[in-house]
C-alpha cells in the first residue's frame, strides 16, 4: 500500500492551479510521527481541503460564465470545492478510527471535473 496522509500533506486538483494543505483534527488519537493521520472520510471543504486558486473547468457554472463573457476565452475563476467523499480508496487494513487510512495513492472528485491528488504525503517514514 501507500504511505499515510498527515497533517501538512499537500494536494493538487487537476483543474485548479494551486497546491494547498491538507488539514486534519486530530479527533481520532490517532498520529503518525507526530502530525495527525488523516482517513478517507477526511474531505470536508474548507476544514479538511481548502480551495486550489482558481477553477479551469467549464462545469464550474462561475468559470463557465466568466468564459462566456469573454467570448470563448477560458476564464478561471475562484476554486468552490464540489468536493464528492470520501476519498477513493485508502488502506482498508489500517484504520484510523472507524475509516481507512488516507494513503499518497488515494483520490478524491471533484462535481466540477477535478481529480484531486496527493503530491506529498507529510511523511515519509511510516508505510501502511
Amino acid at each position: 500500500m501507500g504511505l499515510p496522509v498527515v497533517q501538512g500533506a499537500l494536494c493538487k486538483c487537476s483543474m485548479g492551479m494551486v497546491p494547498t494543505p491538507l488539514n486534519f483534527l486530530p479527533t481520532s488519537c490517532a498520529f503518525c510521527g507526530g502530525p495527525p493521520m488523516g482517513t478517507i472520510m477526511d474531505s470536508v471543504p474548507f476544514l479538511n481541503v481548502s480551495p486550489f486558486g482558481v477553477c479551469t473547468s467549464l462545469a464550474n457554472p462561475a468559470t463557465a460564465a466568466a468564459t462566456a463573457a469573454a467570448f470563448g476565452v477560458l476564464t478561471p475563476m475562484p476554486c468552490t470545492l464540489a468536493l464528492i467523499p470520501p476519498w477513493i480508496v485508502g488502506n482498508p487494513v489500517v484504520l484510523v478510527g472507524a475509516s481507512p487510512a488516507l494513503t499518497n495513492d488515494s483520490q478524491l472528485m471533484c462535481a466540477f471535473g477535478g481529480i484531486i491528488k496527493i503530491l506529498f504525503p507529510g511523511q515519509l517514514t511510516t508505510s501502511c
